[in-house]
């Protein structure tokens, strides 16, 4: 049986090779298959994808039932400590260190950092059971890396979209994602996501040796 993910110790070394993630401007042309854009006007009622329970043999689950659990929101907070990028979602209540500006042995909670141009990230994951939003509430701009769905996933398979601020960002279940980065150095977003919230992780360090690098930029 698979161990929890402790989120806030990462089990990864201290230093790797960075594979860095090449950058585009979210559209909703190029963010077809792996979601949209949501306007300021929508993002409160905007429908969260619920995908039906699964059963693998015998009788098939009653129609429309099995996908009843709803969703839950909440605010999303991330920020930054020194060289170090934290996540806080309110929604269900679990807190992350996603990453680091530099690798983890010279990473320094308490350096006194006004900005950085990327992020290293050692995990990503999916939710099967449900779609997730994103909104930033103070219109902060913002990038994050997505990758299409399937179990094969490697780095060379993110693409990193960035959004300037004045939308948000709806993603299907199954879409391989690790947070939002604001350019900020804090920052707050609404978040809207499936009750359920089942997680299938990919660790980039364990599995491929390398932190996958985000640039914090266009």
């Amino acid at each position: 049986m698979n161990q929890p993910v402790n989120y806030m110790q990462p089990d990864v070394p201290g230093k790797l090779p960075w594979h860095k993630v090449k950058t585009v401007v979210a559209t909703n042309e190029n963010l077809k298959g792996y979601g949209c854009l949501v306007k300021a006007s929508e993002y409160k009622t905007f429908p969260v994808e619920i995908v039906q329970w699964p059963k693998a043999t015998g009788r098939p689950i009653d129609a429309d039932t099995g996908n009843q659990g709803g969703t839950k929101e909440g605010i999303f907070d991330f920020w930054w400590e020194g060289d170090l990028l934290f996540g806080r979602n309110n929604a269900i209540k679990d807190e992350y260190l996603l990453g680091w500006s530099v690798n983890p042995d010279d990473a320094n909670r308490n350096n006194a950092v006004e900005a950085t141009d990327k992020v290293l990230l050692w995990h990503a994951n999916y939710h099967p059971d449900g779609g997730q939003l994103f909104f930033p509430i103070e219109g902060s701009p913002f990038v994050t890396p997505l990758a299409l769905p399937g179990d094969d996933i490697t780095p060379d398979k993110f693409t990193n979209f960035y959004f300037d601020g004045s939308c948000g960002l709806y993603i299907h279940p199954g879409i391989w994602h690790e947070g939002i980065f604001p350019l900020s150095r804090k920052s707050k977003f609404f978040d809207k996501q499936g009750s359920v919230h089942a997680r299938v992780s990919v660790n980039f360090a364990r599995e491929f040796g390398v932190f996958l690098e985000v640039p914090l930029q266009k």
